[in-house]
């Protein structure tokens, strides 16, 4: 659920390039959003289809809500953790140095993997055994309106999904679409530079909306190396006896919703562990 704002000659642009919107099947989940609406953070956004949400003003607004009564620390990289229930240490980038009670892992199966080969071998195998697709996104801002009657195109050779994503609810700024690739086109050009994404995928998309696009004020590129995840049927996971876990969609399957209800389950199976040992 990222966002990313872009300044131009004609403003700021706004771009939600991960998750483009999310939709609603489960009862839990479903009151959370009604909770999000309520205070402004969501709102519905029909040009994919009905039930479809996005975060408002942007995409990571709910994210945001979630971590403001958190003590969070951005910007760290954890490269390796030792320990056992109750006293985790955790080694890396501008990663405190304190000791923790437990490890709740919540990154892609790929990242967890090193994490957990020592230590919780069963863990790393489910994560092994889920991998993710790769996806190229490209963030253009465009001086005048693209000439497509829809806000959204979708697969159609090297594109997977373009949004004009200043047409989503609360957002303002110059005509902005995030553009991204399909699994194939991403997977053959992974190790591509930023330089030849761009303009591969604006061709792509003036051939997919069959137009001459406006004037761009600004275009930029983003690889999600894990950007669609598999689903390995845990929801979560959690030992007790370690004080280490992990939640994500890799564990629940590639959509929003999914990745609430994992870090549900597990928060959940943590709290059942802490009351049991009281």
């Amino acid at each position: 659920m990222s966002s990313r704002r872009v300044t131009t000659a004609m403003g700021e642009a706004g771009f939600d390039h991960g998750a483009q919107y999310f939709t609603v099947r489960d009862s839990g989940f479903r009151e959370q959003v009604l909770a999000w609406r309520e205070l402004g953070l969501v709102a519905e956004w029909p040009a994919p289809g009905p039930g479809c949400w996005v975060g408002t003003p942007a995409m990571n607004a709910p994210v945001k809500h979630l971590a403001q009564d958190a003590d969070v620390t951005w910007g760290a990289r954890v490269d390796s953790m030792s320990g056992s229930a109750g006293s985790w240490a955790l080694q890396g980038e501008a990663v405190p140095a304190d000791t923790f009670e437990a490890v709740l892992l919540a990154v892609p199966s790929e990242n967890a993997m090193p994490l957990l080969d020592d230590i919780a071998p069963a863990m790393a195998s489910r994560a092994r055994q889920t991998p993710a697709s790769p996806c190229w996104t490209v963030m253009a801002a465009f001086d005048a309106g693209v000439d497509f009657a829809a806000d959204v195109a979708r697969e159609d050779g090297a594109i997977g999904w373009a949004a004009r994503n200043s047409s989503k609810p609360g957002r303002t700024g110059p005509e902005a679409w995030v553009i991204q690739a399909g699994t194939a086109w991403s997977v053959t050009h992974l190790e591509d530079s930023p330089g030849e994404v761009v303009p591969a995928l604006l061709a792509a998309f003036a051939q997919r909306v069959g137009t001459i696009l406006p004037g761009v004020l600004s275009a930029t590129a983003h690889r999600w190396r894990y950007a669609k995840s598999g689903n390995s049927g845990d929801v979560a996971l959690w030992d007790s006896n370690l004080g280490l876990g992990a939640c994500g969609d890799w564990l629940a399957g590639p959509r929003v919703e999914s990745a609430w209800m994992s870090g549900v389950r597990l928060a959940r199976l943590v709290g059942y562990s802490i009351a049991v040992a009281r």
